[in-house]
Formats: structure tokens, C-alpha cells, sequence
């Protein structure tokens, strides 16, 4: 039997990382955290958005052959990283054509103003992986935000 590639789709500070955590003790699963890793990868590089899409860039070049790897030897794997917009999920979707994965879209569709809240709690918690972000850097982010489409293909559970 394949193993299951989990993934996340849903906007910042909508719970995706909690889910995240949870999902890998529910299935025995293999924690991959995007924002950890840049974290710890690059702890002074990232001063902004774009930094941020280059670093995440490289960190995928090299999780991919890993993540794939541990899908087809059968492991199952939660990966913590966003799947926001169609070439996001392109990604996703090249990483289960090469595995041969079974897979699951975790789609946490959050309401806007309690993302706010969330992300407000965030900034004075400081949980590992994250960093400060301001209202208008999550509003401008959200605004890039597309929610999965029916004709993407993937399999998705919804939490409201």
C-alpha cells in the first residue's frame, strides 16, 4: 500500500502548523516544517516576502528528492508547507507523480479576522519557525491566496 503525502492549503496564521503536528502523531508520519527549516537554515537572510520565496525556492529543490524517497519506501509524510496557490499545488502534485503516493489536501479555511487574532497570538508566543509579521504583510499576503479547485484533482479535507 502507498504511502500518504499530507499537505496544507489555507491562509497565514489559519492553524496550519497546529494541524500540521497533529496530523504527524495521528499517522506516525514524518513532520517536514518549511518555516522551521528556513529558520534554521537561514536565521538572517529573510527580511522580507521575497527573501522568502527565494529561500523557500532552494529549501524545495532539496527537500523534494527526500520527501519522495521516504513516500516510496512507505513512510507517511506531513508536510508543513503551503500549498496557497495553483503553482504551489504544482508543486505538491510533481512531488506525488514521482512517489507514487496516496495523498490528502489539509484545507484550513479560517475566517479571515480570526487569522488576525491567530496571528496577533502568534507574534507574542514566538513558536518555533515563526516570525513577526505585521497586518499589512499578512493582508498582502493573503490577498496572493487561491483556494483549491475542484478541477486541481486533489483529494481535500476541509476544516472551518
Amino acid at each position: 500500500m502507498a504511502a500518504t503525502l499530507h499537505f496544507m492549503c489555507g491562509k497565514m496564521a489559519a492553524g496550519k502548523s497546529t494541524l500540521s503536528r497533529k496530523l504527524a502523531e495521528e499517522h506516525g508520519a514524518v513532520l517536514v516544517s518549511e518555516d522551521i527549516w528556513l529558520q534554521q537554515l537561514y536565521p538572517d537572510e529573510i527580511k522580507g516576502f521575497e527573501d522568502y520565496l527565494n529561500y523557500a525556492r532552494r529549501l524545495k529543490a532539496v527537500i523534494r528528492p527526500h520527501v519522495t524517497e521516504l513516500l516510496r519506501l512507505g513512510l507517511p509524510v506531513v508536510m508543513d508547507f503551503p500549498a496557497n496557490v495553483p503553482a504551489q499545488r504544482a508543486w505538491f502534485r510533481a512531488l506525488l507523480e514521482d512517489s507514487g503516493a496516496n495523498h490528502l489536501m489539509h484545507f484550513v479555511d479560517t475566517a479571515h479576522e480570526r487569522c488576525i487574532e491567530q496571528l496577533h497570538k502568534r507574534n507574542r508566543e514566538r513558536p518555533p519557525g515563526s516570525m513577526p509579521m505585521s497586518v499589512e504583510q499578512f493582508e498582502a499576503i493573503s490577498a496572493l491566496f487561491v483556494p483549491p479547485a475542484p478541477e486541481e484533482g486533489f483529494t481535500i479535507q476541509v476544516y472551518r
